[in-house]
């Protein structure tokens, strides 16, 4: 058994990390429901209402019963001009999101994961949209687990929105990635047990910080900002079990759902869109599992 030390520990098998989270940095931080709260909560199963579609808002996903989702996982329009934004006021937005934050809270199986792939916008001034999802998500009652680097391209050489050319003067930086913020449901670990079909070499890779996945082409999709099959595949794989129910409450083309289906698990979504809801159904009804 190792201890925290002042200079780390090489290994970690083991480790009693006690003593760095006993530290007062910690006291205000959100907890963990006991375990014996979490057994005791009622889990739904998987019925009719899964394995479809809604054009709804997620703000109010009625056919969803409490603690039957085992993951969400999805990426929310930015309200930063694409064709199905909103031209919403930054705390209208931030209402929205909120509202949504609660519906998936409610849904989540106790230890079920919420993870929210986020990109900051901006320059004069820069948005720290992450940043912002944290303070909303916390609110709700989520416990931070944790966040992903999404590195999308290494140089992204076609860009040129570099501000000042070679100089000091107004150099901007060229975002490469997006963030994937993982939240918890009142636990970090699931109290319930499950078949998890990742090998052992994708575990490693999903386990790192830093993720490089190409992008998608929206193009190809239909929709004006999709994110890769393999990106939610990995998601899905590192944390749900085979044959559990994944949410995507802005669902989009469907890319969630497809890489649920992929996977054997089941999958539900909400959009508003009813176009891109159509490309979802096409991409799904030419899958099979």
């Amino acid at each position: 058994m190792t201890e925290t030390t002042p200079f780390g520990t090489s290994k970690r098998e083991s480790h009693d990390s006690s003593l760095f989270y006993s530290r007062t940095m910690f006291e205000d931080m959100p907890k963990e429901l006991e375990t014996k709260k979490l057994i005791d909560f009622q889990v739904s199963d998987i019925g009719s209402w899964a394995d479809k579609l809604y054009c709804q808002s997620s703000e109010c996903m009625g056919q969803i019963p409490d603690n039957s989702v085992a993951l969400a996982f999805t990426s929310p329009a930015y309200n930063a001009g694409k064709d199905f934004d909103e031209d919403l006021s930054f705390s209208e937005y931030r209402d929205v999101i909120g509202k949504v934050a609660k519906e998936v809270f409610r849904v989540l199986r106790p230890g079920g994961r919420y993870v929210i792939n986020v990109a900051n916008l901006g320059r004069k001034p820069y948005i720290p949209m992450h940043a912002y999802y944290y303070d909303i998500h916390m609110d709700v009652g989520f416990l931070p687990m944790g966040e992903i680097i999404w590195r999308k391209a290494k140089g992204a050489n076609g860009s040129c929105a570099w501000g000042s050319w070679m100089s000091a003067k107004a150099p901007r930086l060229r975002d490469v990635h997006e963030y994937l913020l993982v939240f918890a449901k009142q636990s970090f670990s699931r109290p319930d047990k499950g078949e998890s079909d990742i090998s052992r070499d994708e575990f490693m890779d999903a386990t790192l910080s830093v993720w490089e996945i190409p992008p998608e082409s929206a193009k190809r999709v239909g929709h004006p900002a999709p994110f890769p099959v393999p990106l939610a595949e990995r998601v899905i794989k590192l944390f749900s079990y085979t044959n559990e129910l994944i949410l995507d409450p802005f669902v989009g083309s469907g890319t969630t759902c497809v890489a649920a289906k992929k996977n054997s698990r089941h999958y539900i979504g909400y959009d508003i869109e009813e176009g891109y809801l159509d490309i979802a159904e096409e991409r799904l009804a030419s899958i099979t599992p």
